[in-house]
C-alpha cells in the first residue's frame, strides 16, 4: 500500500498501526493486536539503579532536536520493522507537528532516544534505541514525565515486551484499549508545552504518582 501521513493518522485514530516485515521490504501491513501494550502514566517504574543514573545527570535531554536521528537510531539494528516508507511519513508528520522525539545526548553525540505520534491526549510510542547503558530508559522516564505534565492520558506501546513490563507497562484487551483511545481523542494536549524537567524533578514526580 502507499502510505500517506493522513492515512497513518487515521489508522492510529481507529486503533491500528502499520509495520514492514523488515527494513528493505517496501510493503506495509496494518496491525490490530488482540492485546495492546500501554504505559499507565502513573505506573512507570524507576529502579534504584536508574534513579542513580538519572541523578548523575551525565546526559543532556532534549525534545525534537534531532527527530530523524532518533528514527535512524531506532532503525539501525539487525531486525527492524521501520522501512524507508515509514521513515518518510514519520518525517512529514514531525514537520507537521504530530510526531515527536526525546533525545539523550552525550556531548554532541546522540546516544539514545524515543519517538512517537501524538493525537488528542494519546501518544503512540513507536520505537526507542540506546547506545549507552540505560539511555533508552532515561528517554522513557523523561517522556512519561512530559506526557503527564502536558495533559496526555494514554501512552500506547503497541506491544508488551518483557523490557517494557519491567518498567511498568501493562497489556489490556483490544476493546478496553479502543475505549481509552476514543476518550483520548476527545481531548487535547501539547507535547511541546514548556515544562521544567530536572533529573530530581522527574524522579520525584514519577515516584509520587507510581
Amino acid at each position: 500500500m502507499s502510505l500517506t501521513p493522513e492515512l497513518l493518522l487515521h489508522g492510529y485514530s481507529i486503533g491500528i498501526f502499520p509495520m514492514a516485515e523488515h527494513r528493505d521490504d517496501p510493503e506495509l501491513f496494518w496491525v490490530d493486536p488482540q492485546f495492546r501494550g500501554i504505559f499507565p502514566l502513573d505506573g512507570f517504574h524507576i529502579s534504584r539503579s536508574l534513579a542513580r543514573r538519572l541523578r548523575k545527570a551525565e546526559y543532556e535531554i532534549t525534545i525534537n532536536r534531532d527527530f530523524s536521528g532518533v528514527v535512524e537510531g531506532c532503525a539501525d539494528r539487525a531486525e527492524t520493522w521501520i522501512n524507508t516508507e515509514l521513515r518518510r511519513v514519520y518525517d512529514v508528520l514531525h514537520r507537521r507537528g504530530y510526531a515527536h522525539s526525546v533525545e539523550v545526548w552525550e556531548g554532541d553525540t546522540l546516544v539514545g532516544g524515543v519517538y512517537g505520534v501524538a493525537l488528542g491526549t494519546a501518544f503512540f510510542g513507536e520505537s526507542m534505541f540506546s547506545r549507552r547503558t540505560d539511555a533508552s530508559k532515561i528517554a522513557l522516564a523523561y517522556l512519561v514525565d512530559r506526557l503527564s505534565q502536558t495533559g496526555f492520558s494514554l501512552f500506547d506501546t503497541q506491544f508488551l515486551t518483557s523490557h517494557l513490563a519491567s518498567l511498568g507497562a501493562i497489556e489490556i484487551p483490544r476493546a478496553e484499549y479502543r475505549k481509552l483511545l476514543a476518550e483520548a481523542l476527545e481531548g487535547s494536549a501539547d507535547f511541546t508545552a514548556p515544562v521544567e524537567q530536572t533529573p530530581q524533578g522527574v524522579i520525584q514526580r514519577i515516584t509520587q504518582t507510581s
